[in-house]
Formats: C-alpha cells, structure tokens, sequence
C-alpha cells in the first residue's frame, strides 16, 4: 500500500477518494470481525469490489448490537448515542483520538475558515447532561481552539447567553451559536434577537422534548426569530468521525474524505441514480478503526453537484440487512 489509511485528509480528488476507499475496504474486510462477518453473509469478497459502488455498507443498527472494531481488543475511549432509559445505544470505540480531531478540525476549517476567527458559543443541553457525547467532545476542543474567553457551553444560563451574545454583537466579533433544535427555539421564545455577526447552526433533534418540525419551517422561524437570512446546520452522528455542513436551504456538503449515496429503500443493495429518495449510505475514511461504510436510518436525495438533503427517517423501523445477524 503506497499510502498511510490514516492520511485521509490529503484526498482531493476522485481518484484519491476511490482508492483510499477501495484499499480501507480491503482493510476493513480483513481486520474488522463484525463487518467481515455481514460481507461472507451477502457473499462479498474483495475481489467482487471494483468500484465505490460495489462496497458492502454496514447496518448501523451493529453499532448497538455487536463491537463494530477493526482491532481484536477494543480501546477504553468510546462514543455514545443519545437514547431514553432502557434504550440499547450506539457505542462507537475510537482507538485513535487524533483522527476525530483531525477530520473535525479540517472540515470545519474548509467550510468556515479558521476557528480562532470566531468565539464559540455552544447550545447543548441534552448532550452535556451525559457522558461520552461526541458532540460535546468537538464542541469543547473547537472552544479551546478558539482561544476567546467569552467561547463555552451555556447550560439553563439564558441570562448569560443573552448578554454575552448581545456584548460580541456590540464588538463585531464573528461568532457561532451552536446548538440543539430544541434549545435554540427555546432561545427565540426567551429573547428578542436581531444579529449580525452571529452565525447560527443548529445540530438537529428535538431529543423529545418538543414535536418535530419540518426543515424548512423550523428553520424560517429560526430565521425569523434570530434577525438572520441563513440558518446553518451540522450533520453528523455517534458512528461517524466526520461531519457535514449546510448553509443554506437545508443541503449538506461534506468533506473530501466523505461521500453520501442512496440505496433503494425496497433493496438495501441497490445504489439510486442522482436524484432519487431512499436510505442514505455513507463513507467516511476518517472511520479507520471501526467501519467506514455505513447504512444510515436517514431517507434522503444527492444533487448532482454532491450535496444531499435529509427528508427523514425510517419509521422506527431496523434498517433493512440487520436481520441477517444475530446476538
């Protein structure tokens, strides 16, 4: 192999990307037990992969029920999903901490520039109210990245955030208001807001604290309540090292090293045309150490230019592939 698995984020073209995923692939096939098990159960073999499109994606429900790893023995660092008590959750083990900083450091600078530009404020409250929340780890090493004192986590101090973000306005300090949907909407029912130098992303879920909204109407009534033309939003997940970002009506781009595609929802096999609804499958080589080829719970379309949209999930259904492994 003439290149390192974890030098993922030097791809800048298509080749690259295909030959970093063809050769994770390999990799992944033979060193991850769990995803080598699902690939002999669809009768996949290395030598049958000859194209992106060829690759076997992992169920993502195995985060919950099986030790998605590429490693015999996995780490002590691990991420877990969001659930209600009782819930199995997604543990994703991470053997190698310095990967998910460098995909979330890099993609966040190839969408917004560097973080030490901008203060971060961060919204979170159900992810900060448990352990091992992914987000929360990014959040908080992009807050120490951006060495301003006012950057942190605001938790139930509405008073605070009010006058902080009032203060920074005043000062023309670029700044980014992260947070979950529920949160920032109980920020617009607070406070009157009008900014102009505050980036607003919202992260998704109601996390069942309020009903869930349509995009679009969630985010012009976040538009409206902020005082801004745009609402961003961050898209990722517990099982993914890398994130992808929208800026405007609702479509996510990701970074070089990631790619979304769409499967037919009646065969979890078949990958869509441009263009056409169905479950979103996702690659991401920054998943060295677990599986980097992922079937989503998320319904969804890709443009031609490679943004897609996320149109909702599948209705508390498995996704289609888990049935075929057990406990």
């Amino acid at each position: 192999m003439g290149f390192s698995l974890k030098a993922f984020d030097r791809i800048d073209n298509e080749t690259d990307f295909v030959n970093h995923s063809l050769a994770l692939f390999e990799y992944q096939f033979e060193k991850n037990s769990v995803y080598r098990s699902y690939c002999d159960l669809i009768n996949v073999t290395p030598t049958e992969v000859q194209k992106i499109t060829d690759i076997p994606f992992l169920p993502i429900q195995f985060f919950k029920s099986h030790l998605v790893c590429s490693k015999p023995t996995p780490p002590k660092q691990y991420f877990e999903s969001s659930g209600t008590s009782g819930q199995i959750r997604s543990k994703h083990y991470v053997y190698d901490l310095s990967l998910y900083h460098k995909s979330f450091e890099k993609g966040f600078e190839l969408f917004y520039g560097s973080i030490e530009d901008y203060t971060l404020l961060a919204l979170l409250p159900s992810y900060l109210e448990r352990e091992h929340a992914s987000l929360v780890y990014m959040a908080d090493q992009l807050i120490k990245k951006t060495k301003h004192p006012l950057s942190g986590f605001y938790l139930d101090e509405w008073g605070k955030l009010k006058k902080t973000i009032d203060a920074l306005e005043q000062k023309g300090q670029k700044t980014i208001l992260l947070g979950v949907t529920f949160a920032l909407l109980e920020a617009v029912e607070k406070y009157s807001w009008n900014l102009n130098h505050t980036l607003i992303m919202e992260t998704g879920g109601m996390k069942g604290m309020r009903k869930e909204w349509i995009r679009s109407a969630l985010h012009d009534y976040l538009k409206k309540g902020f005082g801004v033309e745009t609402i961003h939003a961050e898209y990722g997940m517990t099982e993914l090292l890398s994130q992808a970002y929208s800026n405007e009506k609702g479509i996510f781009y990701t970074p070089p090293w990631m790619r979304v595609l769409v499967r037919a929802t009646e065969d979890p096999f078949e990958i869509q045309n441009v263009g056409k609804t169905g479950g979103l499958n996702i690659i991401d080589l920054a998943n060295v150490d677990s599986c980097a080829f992922i079937a989503t719970q998320d319904l969804g379309l890709v443009h031609p230019d490679g943004g897609f949209e996320v149109l909702g999930r599948f209705d508390q259904a498995e996704v289609r592939g888990c049935n075929l492994m057990v406990l």
